[in-house]
């Protein structure tokens, strides 16, 4: 059919016969042979996902996408997104009617996290064994060729029909969505997705995402003049909210303080007595100074150096953050290390990942903050291979300190597809670890 726009994927509103078949046909030649040239039977806005998709080594039959965020972490990043304040609009030109359609209406940010997941209640119980749900990140590079995702990647709305998509759990459902810009700056907020059945793919359902989108556009342009207006008028007082002080410590040979006032690089020995002491207060602890010394020193130190140390201390970060007898935090302290920790507790392996730079001051022999580095990394490095998602495994090998893990190399090599252009390189490897343990 000439004149068919190429975003589309079912112009006549329905498959015609031997359409799955085929897709699916030329899905599996991919995925087995590497990357033969393109069918004429998949669109090549598909086909160039597909192979975006081989190559990020996203895992044809693996299990659904990562839940980045969850509970007060996807609550806070909800209300600061600028798609929150407009999505009144979104439920009234889409979600209002979802049931009755049997349609799931998604939005999600500029990296592919779905932030609202609303629409048709059984639907949406179904659609959660393949996490599709709030918190989860449907980027392309993650969970392979799909509406969102590649509308993303593409900038473009566009349309997936059910075999279309990359990952195979994924081909009963079909979905249309569109990005949202910011009308103003330009900026790629997110996108608008439509998921549901074979009807989802037709151009009734095509027009409707991509007029919600330009709504949404148009009350994020009044919402701007709003603002500035109100700006205009000068800066209202607002209330004055504490900030916890942040210190980062992975990654990094010396530790940084950062508070309102500003950020500090701290010595390597502070660096070390106030990670042990966050370690405490997580605890619900202090530390004595003798405790403090046999944490700090691998040899015997006399109490009267770590107390030293600690009144420099002090009096660099303030005594109402660090108090004495016993040595304690006075008042909360983030940590990107317990950052870390919390992601992995709630199974978000994949934000646990974007949030770990490095190991715990990697310099630092102090006793206490090696066992911290080494919980750490046995932690994340477990988490990653339980997984066994390529792109995962990929991530992980690529840090420093999993360079001579041959079991992770393992691991990733029978977790990447067949054909994908990783393989050769993580084999090779593998062998020059092998080789290098028998010599």
């Amino acid at each position: 059919m000439t004149g068919v726009s190429p975003w589309l994927a079912l112009p006549d509103g329905a498959p015609t016969p031997g359409l799955t078949r085929r897709l699916r046909a030329a899905h599996e030649t991919l995925v087995t042979r590497g990357d033969p040239p393109p069918r004429p039977d998949v669109r090549s806005v598909v086909w160039d996902s597909w192979r975006r998709s081989l190559g990020s080594g996203v895992d044809p039959d693996g299990q659904g996408p990562p839940v980045d965020l969850l509970d007060d972490d996807l609550a806070a990043y909800r209300a600061a997104h600028p798609l929150g304040a407009v999505l009144p609009v979104i439920r009234r030109l889409l979600v209002e009617d979802a049931e009755a359609d049997r349609m799931i209406v998604a939005v999600t940010d500029a990296d592919g996290r779905m932030l609202w997941v609303e629409g048709d209640r059984r639907l949406r119980a179904l659609a959660e064994t393949m996490n599709f749900v709030a918190g989860a990140r449907w980027s392309e590079e993650v969970a392979g060729t799909n509406a969102p995702g590649t509308a993303l990647a593409v900038d473009h709305p566009v349309q997936i029909y059910g075999s279309e998509h990359y990952r195979r759990p994924v081909q009963p459902w079909s979905c249309s969505a569109a990005p949202v810009h910011h009308p103003v700056t330009g900026v790629l907020l997110g996108a608008i997705d439509v998921t549901g059945g074979d009807h989802v793919a037709s151009p009734h359902v095509f027009t409707l995402v991509r007029a919600t989108v330009a709504a949404v556009e148009s009350e994020l342009r009044w919402l701007h003049r709003e603002e500035q207006r109100d700006a205009a008028r000068g800066p209202r007082p607002a209330p004055a909210r504490p900030v916890a002080p942040l210190l980062e410590v992975l990654g990094r040979e010396r530790a940084r303080l950062t508070r309102p006032a500003g950020a500090v690089e701290l010595s390597l020995r502070h660096s070390e007595l106030l990670l042990l002491l966050a370690e405490a207060a997580a605890a619900g602890e202090g530390r004595s100074a003798e405790q403090l010394a046999a944490e700090c020193h691998a040899g015997d130190t006399a109490a009267v150096t770590v107390r030293a140390e600690l009144s420099r201390l002090r009096r660099l970060v303030g005594d109402d953050l660090v108090g004495s007898r016993p040595y304690r935090l006075l008042r909360p302290l983030q940590t990107d290390l317990e950052r870390v920790r919390r992601l992995l507790d709630r199974g978000a392996v994949a934000a646990a990942l974007d949030a770990y730079p490095g190991p715990v001051l990697p310099r630092s022999t102090a006793p206490g903050v090696a066992a911290a580095r080494r919980r750490t990394g046995a932690a994340l490095r477990a988490a990653v291979l339980n997984s066994r998602r390529p792109q995962l495994l990929l991530r992980w090998i690529a840090l420093p300190e999993a360079r001579d893990d041959a079991v992770a190399w393992q691991a990733c090599l029978e977790a990447l597809p067949a054909g994908s252009p990783r393989r050769g390189a993580v084999a090779a490897h593998l062998l020059a670890l092998r080789r290098a343990s028998r010599t």
